[in-house]
C-alpha cells in the first residue's frame, strides 16, 4: 500500500514507520535500554505526512497524537492476523442488522397495515424514531463507557424486541417495539465501524470500505426470507384479514429475530472483544492499552515491543515540544469522577470543530449524510410502492415478480462492496473521488429509472442504482470514520449520522401526505444524490494511504 513501508511482521525486525525506533541488535545493559525507551519517539514532521490530517498538529492535542502515532506503529507491525480477520466477521454483523432491519419494516408494512388498519407511515416513523436513538445513546457513550459494551448491547437489543414484536396483539405495539429494536440497529454502525478501524493496521483500514457486503447481504437475507413467508402465509387484502390468516410478517420476525440474536451469541459468547487501545489511550490509560495490544499480539502469533514507558515518553516529549500539559484524563478518582459527569460535557462534540479545517469537514460530512439520508429515506419509502404500480402498470405486478425483483436487485448490490474497496486505493480517486462519483450515479440511475417504458427497463435502471448505491454507502460509512481521532470517533459518527436519522422523521410524515403513485418523490431522490455527490469533492481531508489516528 502506497504511503507505508514495507513492514516484517512477526520477526525481530520493528515495523519501518517513522515514531517507533528499532532495538538495537546489540546487548543492551538495563539502563542503557531505559535510555533508549526515553528517547524513542520523535515527532517529527516526517511522520506527520503518514496520518489523516496531514500534519496539522492543531487539530487533536499533541500528546494524544503522540501516544497514537506509536499505537499505530505497533498495531503495523502486529500485521493484519487472526484477531483482526475475527473481528472483521463479527464487526459485520452490523452493517448485516443495520440494513436487514431497514428493509424488514418494509416488508412487513403491507401484511400487518391490512392486519391492524393502521397508518402505515407510523411504522416507520417508529423506527426513525429509534434509529436517531440509537445513534446518539450508543455513538457517543462508547466515547464515555467504551466500546465492549455498546458493540454487543446493540444486536442483543435489537434480536430481543423483534422477536417480542412478531407476538403484538395491535399496532401501537408494533409501533413500539419496532422503535425499540430500532434503538439497538441506530447503535450498530456509529460503534462497529469504530471498533474495526481502531484494531485494524493502517495498510489495512480500506477493509473497512469492503465490510459493506455484509450490507448487502443483509438486504438479501431479508427478501429471501420474506418471499416464502409473507407471500405464503398472509392475506390477500384489508378485507376479512384476521391474525390467524396473516401470521407471515410475525413468522418473519421471529425468524429474523432469532438470527440476529445468534449473531449477538456469536459475538459475546465466541468472539472476545478487547476494549480499544486507542479509546484506552484517549482515556489515560496507557498500561491498558499496552496490555491489550500485548494479548492482541500473542493471539496473532506475534509480538509488539510497544511498552507503557515508549507511550509516556512520547508523551512528555510532546509536552516538552508544545510547552503544554497533556489533555487526557488522568488515571485514579479523579478519571473515575470525570467518567461520571462526562455524559454532561461537550468537549468530545467541540473536538470535531477544533480548527477551521476540521471542522469544514465535519460541517460537510453532516451535509452530505443528511442529503443521502432523506434521498434514501424517499427511495426505500416509496420504491417497493412504484415498483408494485408500475409492474402493475406494465401487466406483471404479481406477488412472484416483486420478490424476485427484490432479491435480483440485492445480489446485483454485493459486487458493489468489493469495487468500493478496489476504488478507494486508486491514485486519483481515493475515498472522496469515490464517494463523489459513486453518489452521482446512485441520483443518475435513480432519475433514468422514471424513463422505464417496460418492466425489465425499470428492473434495469434499478439494477444499477443498487450497484452505485452500495459502493456509495460503502465509502461513507468508512471515510466517515476515518475523519476523526478515536477519542472523539463515536461522537463524530454519532453526529453525522444524526443528520441522517433526523431527515429519516421526515420521510414517514411526507408519505402520509404525498401522492405515491407519480414519479416525484423519485425525482427528489435522484437529484439529493447527485447534489450530494458534488459536495463530497469539498471534503478537506483524503484518508487514502494514511493513518488514522
Amino acid at each position: 500500500m502506497e504511503g507505508h513501508d514495507a513492514i516484517a511482521t512477526g520477526t525481530d525486525v520493528f515495523p519501518a514507520q517513522p515514531g517507533l525506533v528499532r532495538e538495537k541488535s546489540d546487548a543492551k545493559s538495563k539502563h542503557e535500554e531505559a535510555d533508549v525507551e526515553a528517547n524513542v519517539v520523535s515527532v517529527s514532521s516526517s511522520h506527520d505526512l503518514h496520518d489523516v490530517y496531514g500534519g496539522d498538529d492543531a487539530t487533536v492535542d499533541p500528546v494524544y497524537k503522540a501516544k497514537i502515532t506509536l499505537i499505530n506503529d505497533a498495531f503495523q507491525e502486529i500485521g493484519m492476523g487472526r484477531y483482526q480477520w475475527y473481528l472483521f466477521i463479527v464487526a459485520g454483523f452490523g452493517w448485516f442488522s443495520d440494513n436487514l432491519w431497514q428493509i424488514v419494516t418494509g416488508l412487513i408494512l403491507t401484511p400487518s397495515v391490512n392486519e391492524f388498519g393502521y397508518q402505515g407511515p407510523f411504522i416507520k416513523l417508529g423506527q426513525a424514531i429509534g434509529m436517531l436513538i440509537g445513534c446518539v445513546v450508543f455513538g457517543i457513550g462508547s466515547d464515555i463507557w467504551g466500546r465492549r459494551w455498546s458493540f454487543n448491547l446493540t444486536l442483543f437489543i435489537t434480536a430481543l424486541f423483534a422477536i417480542a414484536g412478531g407476538a403484538s396483539p395491535n399496532a401501537f405495539a408494533l409501533c413500539a417495539f419496532t422503535t425499540v429494536w430500532s434503538i439497538g440497529v441506530g447503535g450498530n454502525l456509529p460503534v462497529d465501524s469504530a471498533v474495526f478501524l481502531e484494531f485494524v493496521p493502517a495498510s489495512h483500514q480500506y477493509l473497512l470500505t469492503t465490510l459493506s457486503v455484509f450490507w448487502s447481504i443483509g438486504q438479501l437475507v431479508a427478501s429471501l426470507l420474506a418471499w416464502p413467508l409473507i407471500a405464503n402465509f398472509s392475506c390477500a387484502g384489508p378485507h376479512d384479514c384476521p391474525r390467524a390468516a396473516n401470521q407471515g410478517w410475525r413468522y418473519f420476525l421471529y425468524t429474523v429475530g432469532g438470527l440476529v440474536m445468534v449473531l449477538f451469541a456469536l459475538r459475546f459468547f465466541v468472539f472476545h472483544l478487547h476494549e480499544s487501545p486507542r479509546y484506552l489511550v484517549g482515556r489515560g490509560r496507557d498500561a491498558d492499552a499496552v496490555a491489550v495490544l500485548q494479548k492482541i499480539a500473542a493471539y496473532n502469533r506475534t509480538r509488539t515491543r510497544l511498552t507503557v514507558e515508549m507511550l509516556r515518553a512520547a508523551g512528555e516529549q510532546a509536552r516538552r515540544k508544545m510547552a503544554e500539559s497533556a489533555s487526557v484524563i488522568e488515571v485514579g478518582v479523579r478519571a473515575a469522577l470525570a467518567a461520571g459527569l462526562e455524559m454532561f460535557d461537550s468537549k468530545h462534540i467541540k473536538a470535531l470543530f477544533a480548527t477551521r479545517k476540521l471542522a469544514l469537514s465535519t460541517s460537510i460530512l453532516i451535509w452530505i449524510w443528511a442529503l443521502i439520508g432523506l434521498a434514501f429515506a424517499l427511495y426505500n419509502n416509496y420504491i417497493p410502492f412504484f415498483l408494485e404500480t408500475r409492474g402493475a402498470h406494465f401487466g406483471d405486478g404479481s406477488v412472484y415478480i416483486t420478490y424476485r425483483n427484490q432479491v435480483i436487485l440485492s445480489v446485483v448490490g454485493i459486487p458493489g462492496a468489493f469495487l468500493a474497496g478496489w476504488m478507494v486505493e486508486l491514485r486519483y480517486l481515493g475515498r472522496n473521488g469515490t464517494l463523489a462519483i459513486s453518489t452521482i450515479l446512485t441520483g443518475a440511475f435513480l432519475l433514468a429509472s422514471t424513463t422505464a417504458r417496460s418492466s425489465n427497463a425499470l428492473l434495469g435502471w434499478n439494477c444499477g442504482y443498487s450497484l452505485t448505491n452500495n459502493v456509495m454507502w460503502g465509502v461513507l460509512f468508512a471515510v466517515t470514520p476515518e475523519l476523526f481521532p478515536a477519542k472523539d470517533r463515536g461522537t463524530g459518527n454519532a453526529v453525522v449520522e444524526l443528520g441522517d436519522r433526523i431527515v429519516n422523521l421526515f420521510a414517514p410524515v411526507i408519505a402520509m401526505y404525498a401522492d405515491l403513485t407519480t414519479s416525484v418523490p423519485i425525482w427528489v431522490a435522484g437529484a439529493l444524490f447527485v447534489v450530494a455527490g458534488f459536495s463530497a469533492f469539498l471534503l478537506p481531508f483524503e484518508p487514502r494511504g494514511k493513518a488514522s489516528i
